[in-house]
């Protein structure tokens, strides 16, 4: 067959056989008497070869080695091609979210739409100093998404600090950055904890509640911290925990005693009272509970420490009788 019916009968087009022949992907197996091109069966069927590799996403050059390398591995190609179609894959798929991104801003101009697109390239980028300056720009500039996503994923602390700040600016983050406290990765569930803490209003607060439950310990301390120090009892049973497992317990102290008002007092002093009697508190953690009654007034804290003055453990006790001191019962 001449160049012209192959063409017609392949639908390469006959410039297409001509530059493959030029690469030596075909050779054509002769020559009419008038010096034109003569195609044979077997080269029509390597034609179509060509062509099928090419629809799977082969390069001209990865094609000539699949039909001329004795020693090529197929699966080696089609590994290769998994590769490169999930690396496509995400680059358009990463492509998708930020135009999505940007339409949730509703530009009204080129110059807004290629604002947002620099703003979301920085928060992307590998510089700490370009991350931080997106994270600072004009709220009405970054959508609230893509801050959370960055926000979750910064390992910078000063970054994360700024990301934190723009959250607290924007609106309809809360839930968003809920989602990060399901996350496998313990390092994303406390950064949208601490995330969630630092949000103004009363919109985090149910939230944070619901972490109090969270099996994540540092989830738990970081949302009662939290609402502790917005004068939330609910957090009381956590703070607790934190001062035996010596987690944040300064914090945990301290916030403890922001809580002990006239209604709560007695309640804090037996719970701290009840773990360092209960039998199972080892000497380091009956010893940070026993400092924790410092800082909660009233009764029963004075007889808890009292009660202690005579405790097996001396450093129980010298700690018992010094913080009676200080209140005056001693």
């Amino acid at each position: 067959m001449l160049i012209g019916e192959v063409a017609r009968r392949s639908g390469v087009s006959a410039r297409m056989l001509r530059h493959y022949e030029s690469l030596g992907l075909v050779r054509p197996s002769g020559r009419t008497g008038s010096g034109y091109r003569e195609y044979s069966g077997e080269d029509v069927r390597r034609i179509f070869h060509i062509e099928s590799l090419r629809a799977v996403g082969l390069s001209l050059r990865e094609i000539g080695r699949a039909l001329d390398d004795p020693g090529f591995t197929p699966s080696a190609l089609v590994d290769d091609l998994i590769l490169r179609t999930r690396e496509r894959i995400a680059a358009e798929t990463e492509l998708l979210t930020r135009l999505d991104r940007v339409h949730a801003t509703d530009p009204a101009s080129w110059e807004d739409v290629l604002q947002v697109l620099a703003v979301l390239r920085a928060l992307g980028s590998p510089s700490a100093g370009a991350r931080q300056r997106a994270a600072l720009a004009p709220v009405d500039e970054v959508p609230v998404e893509a801050l959370v996503e960055a926000a979750l994923d910064e390992r910078d602390p000063v970054v994360a600090g700024a990301l934190r700040w723009a959250l607290a600016r924007s609106d309809g983050s809360a839930a968003l950055l809920a989602e990060g406290l399901g996350s496998p990765v313990p390092e994303v569930r406390e950064r949208a904890v601490r995330s969630l803490a630092e949000l103004p209003g009363d919109e985090a607060a149910p939230l944070l509640r619901d972490a109090l439950a969270s099996p994540d310990t540092v989830v738990r301390g970081r949302a009662a911290l939290a609402l502790g120090a917005q004068g939330e009892a609910a957090a009381i049973p956590v703070l607790v925990d934190m001062i035996v497992a010596g987690r944040n317990d300064t914090d945990a102290a301290d916030v403890l005693s922001s809580l002990a008002d006239d209604a709560a007092a007695d309640r804090i002093a037996s719970l701290l009272a009840g773990r360092i009697g209960d039998g199972t508190t080892g000497p380091p953690a009956r010893g940070r509970l026993t400092q924790a009654l410092a800082g909660i007034p009233g009764p029963t804290a004075s007889r808890a420490l009292t009660g202690l003055l005579g405790d097996a453990d001396p450093a129980v006790a010298l700690t018992a009788a010094y913080l009676l001191r200080l209140r005056g019962d001693g």
